[in-house]
This record gives structure tokens, sequence and C-alpha cells, in this order.
């Protein structure tokens, strides 16, 4: 899924317990956001079993956010 210059994708991993996101920026300095944004991401979904790769570009958090919730609702609806 994209929005403009923002980009997420979504592979199986073999761990079903097991979700990793990579987060690929340019802009530095939010670190802190950025970790409240995926651990927000991870309390509301649990996608285990997922892996998530973004690379931001220079998109804001909250609509990262909503690109890694639908890609983890396709993700659901094609098991």
């Amino acid at each position: 899924m994209a929005s403009g210059n923002l980009e997420v994708l979504a592979q199986r991993n073999e761990s079903p317990d097991l979700c990793v996101v990579e987060l690929l920026t340019s802009v530095r300095g939010y670190e802190e956001i950025w970790r409240a944004v995926i651990q927000d991401f991870v309390d509301r979904l649990s996608p285990g079993g997922v892996r998530f790769t973004i690379h931001d570009g220079g998109a804001r958090p909250d609509t990262v956010m909503l690109r890694l919730m639908q890609a983890a609702r396709l993700m659901e609806s094609t098991s």
C-alpha cells in the first residue's frame, strides 16, 4: 500500500507470534514518536506472523498508522 511517497510492505514471517517492523526514514529526531506509533499499532492489532517494512517518504505518523492498519487488515483477509 502506498500514499504519496509512503510505502508499507507486509510479508508473512515464520513465527506466528512475532511482529517485526522496520522503519526507513530520512527524518531525524522522531524516534520516540515512531516507537509510540509502532507500539500503538502492535497493541491494537497484535499482528503476529507479519514483517512490516515502512519507507515513510516524510509521511506523518498518523498517515503511517492508517496504512499499517490497512495492510494488517488486508493480510488478515487473505489468510
